[in-house]
């Protein structure tokens, strides 16, 4: 069995954080200037956990998981406590086996056994390879909504 490791984020992961950036795959779909300010700041936001995905001992990948705030309006009303997840797989070698909507499970069923009621997500209607993977982990999408980042698809999954 795989097993995946969610560690928090430390000011000492900006170097990896700002190399996975840099990477073809990911700056495709987090190309935005500020995300790097956003990555990685207040790492002590008590609305937002930031984490540092390992297998094996081998960093990753990034996650975060934010609680619905005034700026997911967008989201539509979703029930109290949902919370949201973004995430990226810094290392290429590491894309098309699986990985993404394995630890995405691992980590939303943490949630859930917490108490977390529904998890939404996001993507670029554009992003076939992370709608594949939110499918997988058993998203299930629901209709292209306006961000201030631009169309994305809202897809959830109930606890």
């Amino acid at each position: 069995m795989t097993t995946y490791t969610f560690r928090a984020m430390t000011p000492a992961d900006m170097p990896l954080i700002r190399r996975w950036l840099d990477a073809p795959h990911v700056a495709e779909w987090w190309h935005d200037p500020e995300t790097l300010e956003f990555v990685g700041g207040d790492l002590d936001h008590p609305d937002l956990a930031q984490f540092i995905v390992s297998l094996d001992g081998r960093p990753f990948a990034y996650l975060q998981c934010y609680q619905l705030g005034d700026w997911h309006v967008s989201f539509g009303p979703q029930p109290e406590g949902a919370r949201g997840l973004d995430q990226f797989i810094g290392e290429s070698d590491m894309l098309g086996r699986g990985h993404g909507s394995a630890f995405i499970r691992a980590f939303i069923d943490r949630l859930f056994a917490r108490g977390v009621p529904r998890i939404v997500i996001d993507p670029s209607p554009a992003n076939t390879r992370a709608i594949r993977a939110y499918e997988k982990a058993g998203f299930v999408p629901q209709h292209v909504i306006v961000t201030p980042d631009g169309p994305a698809l809202l897809m959830t999954r109930d606890a």
